[in-house]
């Protein structure tokens, strides 16, 4: 099945990844989120750690790329998304964990709209179950139409999921412009 059940494990999974990166980038100056649905306690997801490595000054991403490669992943570009930058395993260096553990990683500037939109969605979900039930019925719903087909997935919730996306995306950022009034 496409998606499942919430498991306390991808957590624990996070948690491993992170640590294996860490070891990676000893030395560097970065923060590591554990975002997307696999973040959100109690919503149903597909079972891949989405990671966003957060670097605040423009002179670490080469050091972060670098010490990435050393371990194993290979620069796969933006796809698209400015400030937001892909790194996918190369399978040539090999690591127990990371080769084991299905994950996303990207590398973020602390100001990317992209990751901003990562941890306002986290967040959002984490706090308002309402949300959280709404997000997941959609999820499970997209899941059954595209017939468990990811790619279809994949299409189907950028057609008909990013519009609840953005919305919450837009109250948050609305709250945060309130606050610092």
């Amino acid at each position: 099945m496409l998606i499942q059940p919430y498991t306390a494990e991808w957590v624990k999974d996070f948690e491993k990844l992170k640590l294996e990166i860490k070891n990676g980038l000893s030395g560097l100056e970065y923060n590591i989120e554990h975002v997307g649905s696999t973040s959100i306690p109690h919503l149903g997801a597909k079972p891949i750690i989405d990671i966003d490595i957060i670097y605040n000054n423009n002179s670490e991403f080469e050091k972060i790329k670098s010490g990435l490669i050393q371990i194993g992943y290979y620069h796969n570009g933006n796809q698209g998304i400015i400030d937001r930058e892909v790194f996918k395993r190369n399978g040539m260096i090999n690591n127990k964990i990371l080769d084991s553990i299905t994950h996303h990683l990207y590398v973020c500037p602390e100001n990317s709209e992209a990751l901003e939109r990562h941890l306002l969605m986290r967040d959002y979900l984490r706090k308002n179950e309402w949300a959280r039930l709404d997000y997941q019925a959609k999820k499970y719903e997209i899941a059954e139409k595209a017939n468990q087909n990811k790619k279809l997935y994949a299409e189907l919730k950028e057609l008909h999921v990013n519009e609840f996306i953005d919305s919450i995306v837009e109250v948050e950022k609305q709250k945060n412009v309130a606050k610092l009034k």
